[in-house]
C-alpha cells in the first residue's frame, strides 16, 4: 500500500458520518472467541460456522439487519456485561460512541477491540488478525476525530499502515473468508471511489463473490455502483439487500438516493421521484431509532424530493438544521410537516 492511498483514506475516514458508518459497519463485523456453537449462530459462514455470544449476535442483527441504532446501543451494553471477551461487542460500541461523539468512550472501546484481537492471534490467527486490524483502524479514526485531519494525519496514517499489515496476514491464512472479504471490500471500495487511478471492480467483485452476510455485501456493492453513477446496478443490489432486510431504514435511504439520482435528466423522472419519495418516507418511519444526524440527512433529501415533485419551494435547510442541532442522540419522535 503506497502512501498516497493511505493518505487519501485518512482524509476520508471522518469526512462525513455516512462514510464512517460504512467503515464502522465493516470494522465492527467480527466474530467472537466463544466455542459453544450451540449457543449462537454465525452471521458470516454457512459452513463451518463459528459461535458468537447470544447477546452480541442479537445486537449485531438489530444494528445491521434492522438498522435500529437505539435498541442496538442497549443490547451492545448488555453484551459487554454478559460477554466481556467478545471483540464484536467492543467494535460496535466504538462505532456507536463515534455516532454519539463520545470520543473518550470510542478510544476505550477501540483499544479493547485491538487488545482482544492481539490476544486472540495466539489461538485463532485469522480472527485475531482481523480484530487487531479493526482495533487499529478505530484508533486511527479516533485520532482524526480528536485532533483533526491536519494534526492527526501522521499518527492516523501510521495506524492505517498497521491495519493493512494485519489484514494481509489474515488474507494469507484464509483468502476466501467471508468476514475478512466483507471488511476488505468496504475499505477497498472507499479507496477506489475516491482515487481516480484506483479500480473499484476488484472491491465490488470481492463483495459479490466472497463476502457475507449477503445483505451487507449487497449494500456495499450498491454504494459502490451509486458512487460510480451506475445507477441501474446500484438499484439492483439495493433491492437485493432490501429483500433480506426489508425494514432497514439505511437501505431504504440508499435506494431513495439512487432513485433520485436516476431521475436526473430522464423523461420518466416524476415516476422515479415518486418512488424515491416513498423510500425516503419509509426510511423515516421511525426516526427516534436513528442517530439525529442521520435523520437530518434523510429529511433534507426527502424535502428536496417533495419540492421537485410538486414544484413548491419548501425551505429545507432550516428544518434540517433544527433536527440536526437539537439536543440528544436520537432523532425526534415526530418530524416537521412537509
Amino acid at each position: 500500500m503506497t502512501k498516497t492511498p493511505l493518505a487519501s483514506l485518512g482524509k476520508q475516514m471522518l469526512s462525513s458520518k455516512q462514510t464512517v458508518r460504512a467503515i464502522a459497519c465493516a470494522g465492527a463485523i467480527a466474530l467472537s472467541i466463544c466455542i459453544n456453537s450451540a449457543v449462537a449462530g454465525d452471521p458470516f459462514r454457512s459452513s463451518n460456522p463459528q459461535a458468537i455470544g447470544p447477546n452480541t449476535e442479537t445486537a449485531f442483527k438489530t444494528m445491521f439487519q434492522q438498522g435500529n441504532y437505539k435498541q442496538a446501543k442497549t443490547q451492545v451494553q448488555q453484551a459487554l456485561s454478559a460477554e466481556p471477551n467478545e471483540p464484536l461487542a467492543y467494535a460496535m460500541a466504538a462505532s456507536l460512541s463515534y455516532i454519539e461523539q463520545d470520543l473518550n468512550s470510542m478510544s476505550s472501546y477501540a483499544q479493547k477491540t485491538r487488545e482482544v484481537g492481539e490476544k486472540l492471534t495466539k489461538t485463532n490467527p485469522l480472527r485475531g488478525n482481523i480484530y487487531t486490524a479493526v482495533g487499529h483502524f478505530l484508533e486511527g479514526a479516533n485520532i482524526i476525530a480528536k485532533e483533526g485531519t491536519a494534526k492527526g494525519a501522521p499518527q492516523a496514517l501510521s495506524e492505517l499502515r498497521v491495519v493493512f499489515q494485519y489484514l494481509d496476514a489474515a488474507d494469507k491464512i484464509a483468502p476466501n473468508d467471508p468476514e475478512l472479504n466483507l471488511l476488505k471490500g468496504y475499505m477497498d471500495l472507499i479507496l477506489a471511489t475516491n482515487l481516480p487511478f484506483s479500480n473499484p471492480n476488484e472491491a465490488i467483485q470481492r463483495l459479490e463473490q466472497k463476502a457475507s452476510p449477503r445483505y451487507l455485501a449487497y449494500r456495499g456493492m450498491a454504494v459502490g455502483y451509486r458512487d460510480l453513477k451506475k445507477y441501474d446496478l446500484a438499484l439492483e443490489f439495493a433491492n437485493k439487500s432490501l429483500a433480506e432486510t426489508p425494514n432497514n431504514p439505511e437501505i431504504l435511504y440508499l435506494k431513495a438516493q439512487i432513485l433520485f439520482s436516476q431521475s436526473q435528466g430522464k423523461e420518466s423522472n416524476k415516476t422515479l421521484l415518486e418512488e424515491a419519495r416513498k423510500n425516503f418516507d419509509a426510511a423515516l418511519a421511525k426516526p427516534d431509532q436513528l442517530p439525529r444526524s442521520l435523520v437530518a440527512e434523510i429529511f433534507f433529501q426527502q424535502c428536496r424530493t417533495r419540492n421537485r415533485l410538486d414544484s413548491q419551494s419548501r425551505d429545507c435547510d432550516p428544518m434540517r438544521d433544527k433536527i440536526r442541532d437539537a439536543d440528544g442522540i436520537w432523532g425526534p419522535a415526530a418530524l416537521p410537516p412537509l
